[in-house]
């Protein structure tokens, strides 16, 4: 795993290979925008102060460290895409990352320090942040998660905005805070919560925020099959929403065995 280390001004790439000493660090949850900032382009200093997603980068460091942090993982720069072992392997330990966590800082692009006003809960509610099937993990998985405007004004926590954000995503509050775990609610309603969501890969999505909600999803299966039940499954939400809750309409086993 690799980190951005931001106890100075210019942050630095530090690899860990073993998982014992891989230090507390908080993570960032963001829309990914145009000229992310990527594992070769933060290597280049002077290509990255050009690109429009270095300024995310120094507020998300800048945010760290005004809270006493000295590490943070942030998906575009940390993981070197080219390498497709690499990637794959940060995609299967994408929950996990999120779930070591001390704090998720979550980033929304489109809500601005005008908008805390009396407008806030409209503006909260639209924002894209919550449209992306990344964010279920991104919300779950970490025990603190921050909300912060597009320049990084603390909007709240996850735990203070419980009520609007459960009633945005429909997971209950016992699974958003922690309490119980995403198992400890029927397939059907964890399903739910990705339908309508948005995400660039459907594979990527699949393969781990998927297995993130269903505990007997067999960790045998190909990506190519957990993408089939995802669009099945997202068809029967969406048709038959009213009569999918707390049933199960079909064997995974069925789903898995064709």
């Amino acid at each position: 795993m690799r980190l951005l280390q931001i106890t100075n001004t210019d942050p630095e790439l530090i690899y860990f290979a073993n998982e014992l000493e891989i230090p507390n660090y908080v993570i960032l949850s963001h829309v990914w925008g145009d000229e992310e900032v990527t594992f070769q382009d933060i290597q280049d200093p002077l290509k990255r102060k050009d690109m429009k997603g270095w300024s995310k980068v120094v507020g998300a460091c800048k945010q760290a460290r005004s809270e006493d942090w000295e590490y943070i993982w942030i998906d575009t720069c940390c993981i070197d895409k080219s390498s497709s072992a690499e990637l794959s392997e940060a995609i299967n330990s994408m929950y996990r990352y999120y779930r070591k966590a001390e704090v998720c800082y979550a980033y929304l692009t489109d809500m601005q320090n005008d908008h805390l006003g009396r407008s806030f809960d409209l503006n909260f509610r639209m924002c894209r942040w919550f449209t992306r099937g990344w964010m279920l993990q991104e919300l779950i998985a970490p025990p603190t998660v921050f909300f912060f405007t597009n320049e990084w004004m603390k909007i709240g926590t996850k735990a203070s905005l419980q009520e609007t954000i459960t009633d945005i995503t429909g997971i209950p509050s016992e699974v958003l805070l922690s309490q119980d775990g995403p198992s400890e609610c029927s397939i059907a309603a964890r399903m739910s919560w990705a339908a309508g969501r948005e995400t660039t890969l459907l594979s990527v999505y699949s393969d781990r925020t998927l297995t993130a909600y269903i505990s007997d999803v067999p960790r045998s299966y190909s990506v190519s099959k957990l993408c089939t039940f995802i669009v099945i499954f997202r068809y029967h939400v969406d048709i038959c929403s009213s009569l999918l809750f707390g049933f199960h309409l079909f064997s995974l086993q069925d789903i898995f065995s064709v």
